[in-house]
């Protein structure tokens, strides 16, 4: 959505950028605060889809992503005000309809960093990042979205277990620190058809790894389109007691990166996992516009979610 407005270097700085001596283009995350308007608009669209929740755009929002443009300093402004302008477009449609609160999820994305795997094949013992440092790292953000407004915190596309670890063990800390906790959400990426994520893990071993947190739910995204997500869900919905989210892509991307996959043959693929009855949770990740949403959103409510009650009393 983002790439729809063709953005040059200039709107990624304001005065306080304008003599930042490395390039900035392509730090969506920076636009919160340099381009507010642009991304308030995209919520906006998704809202007027039928969404009920909306992610805020700090998907790289730690100091380890931001270090990537020398801009570790602008972590929790950046989380912040990413946050604001998301709460602020979600208020303006829950006012126009009380009994449909729209909710913004903050958006804690897995870094550029794994602490499980070593970047260095010669040298598989290497860590290019440590457990104490992702926490700090995730802390930081963190603050900045709870203080910003977020109303859920979302771990997303982890590929690595052990980050999601250390952004849990950070939760917890602010949380404690605050003396206010948020619901978590918590999803995984399978990256290819061995069923595994990144790091090596099961769909079931992801859930076991996680499951120590009081989660609110759990579940999968990017990587595949839908019809490829639906084996590990029927995984997380036969074993997971909390409630089960999905955001796959709109299928995979064609040689020049882009998703083909039309509004009506997601909705469609979407829907086997609803007759199915295995989430609670669904929307869409990458390549899913609004007219995406819109579809999904149609499908979904001629069905009843999940239900979670039965496993907590079997």
């Amino acid at each position: 959505m983002i790439q729809r407005h063709q953005l040059t270097e200039d709107d990624f700085r304001n005065d306080a950028l304008k003599e930042h001596p490395y390039p900035l283009k392509g730090n969506n995350d920076l636009l919160c605060i340099t381009r507010p308007d642009i991304i308030k608009e995209i919520h906006r669209q998704y809202f007027e889809a039928g969404a009920d929740i909306i992610e805020t755009n700090t998907f790289g929002g730690t100091y380890v992503a931001q270090a990537d443009y020398h801009l570790e300093d602008w972590v929790y402004k950046i989380n912040y005000e990413g946050a604001k302008i998301a709460k602020e477009v979600a208020d303006e449609f829950t006012g126009k309809e009380p009994n449909k609160p729209r909710l913004v999820a903050g958006s804690i994305g897995p870094t550029t960093k794994l602490a499980s795997m070593s970047p260095e094949v010669g040298n598989p013992g290497f860590r290019a990042i440590t457990f104490d440092q992702l926490k700090d790292a995730f802390k930081e953000q963190i603050n900045g979205l709870m203080d910003g407004g977020a109303d859920l915190l979302l771990i997303e596309t982890i590929t690595d277990t052990l980050n999601a670890k250390a952004a849990l063990f950070a939760a917890q800390e602010v949380f404690d620190e605050k003396g206010k906790e948020l619901p978590i959400m918590i999803s995984g990426t399978i990256t290819d058809a061995s069923g595994r994520i990144l790091s090596g893990q099961t769909t079931e071993a992801f859930l076991i790894s996680v499951n120590h947190m009081p989660l609110f739910s759990i579940g999968l995204n990017c990587a595949l389109g839908a019809s490829a997500l639906r084996p590990y869900l029927q995984v997380l919905d036969d074993k997971s007691e909390c409630f089960v989210s999905a955001h796959p892509n709109a299928g995979l991307p064609n040689e020049f990166g882009q998703y083909d996959q039309t509004p009506e043959e997601m909705a469609d693929q979407i829907e086997e996992y609803l007759k199915l009855g295995l989430i609670n949770i669904i929307g869409g990740c990458c390549g899913s516009t609004p007219d995406h949403i819109r579809q999904i959103a149609q499908v979904a409510k001629k069905y009843k979610p999940r239900d979670v009650n039965v496993l907590a009393t079997s």
